[in-house]
């Protein structure tokens, strides 16, 4: 049975923005490491459009960037979305009822697949099916954004924490 994991870089006060902060060569090598190992990734429209520009190859990469974007096409794609009509290369929309949609995914996958996405997070959380959340806390404040968590956090219990890199913490959280 595969495991849900919710996972996004965060500022200090909550806050997930791409734009604002960034990760460091460790923290992307990192990255590059889990989307090889990981069972597929589910979005929501707005991450999954943003993270489409892996779909395209650019000039001007550099050998890390050509090794996160090879493991980002060859894992499958689950997009949740009512206002797509097709999605691109090795991706399936999902778009009737997400509850059973995700189970049943769960039930016939191994391995941890990635949740992408604080909306979609949310909806998965209400419906009791994130197995972990992992928060790349990075020293930045930002003030305002969107936060990690799009609606009440759930009761959570800490399973680990490491250090990625010169400033970035890992906490590991389960549902409580």
């Amino acid at each position: 049975m595969a495991r849900l994991v919710f996972g996004m870089n965060q500022s200090l006060d909550g806050y997930v923005d791409h734009l604002s902060f960034g990760p460091s060569p460790a923290l992307f090598r990192h990255f590059i490491k889990e989307a090889e190992g990981q069972a597929g990734s589910l979005y929501g429209r707005t991450l999954y459009e943003l993270m489409r520009y892996w779909d395209e190859y650019q000039p001007d990469w550099d050998a890390e960037r050509h090794a996160f974007a090879a493991a980002w096409r060859r894992q499958p794609k689950w997009v949740v979305s009512r206002s797509l009509k097709s999605v691109g290369p090795n991706a399936t929309l999902i778009d009737g009822d997400l509850e059973r949609a995700v189970r049943k995914l769960k039930a016939d996958r191994d391995g941890d697949i990635e949740v992408a996405g604080p909306t979609l997070a949310q909806s998965l959380t209400d419906l009791g099916l994130i197995d972990e959340y992992r928060i790349y806390l990075h020293p930045v404040v930002l003030g305002r954004g969107t936060p990690y968590f799009a609606g009440p956090r759930p009761p959570l219990r800490l399973v680990s924490h490491d250090r990625i890199g010169e400033d970035v913490l890992r906490l590991s959280y389960v549902p409580a």
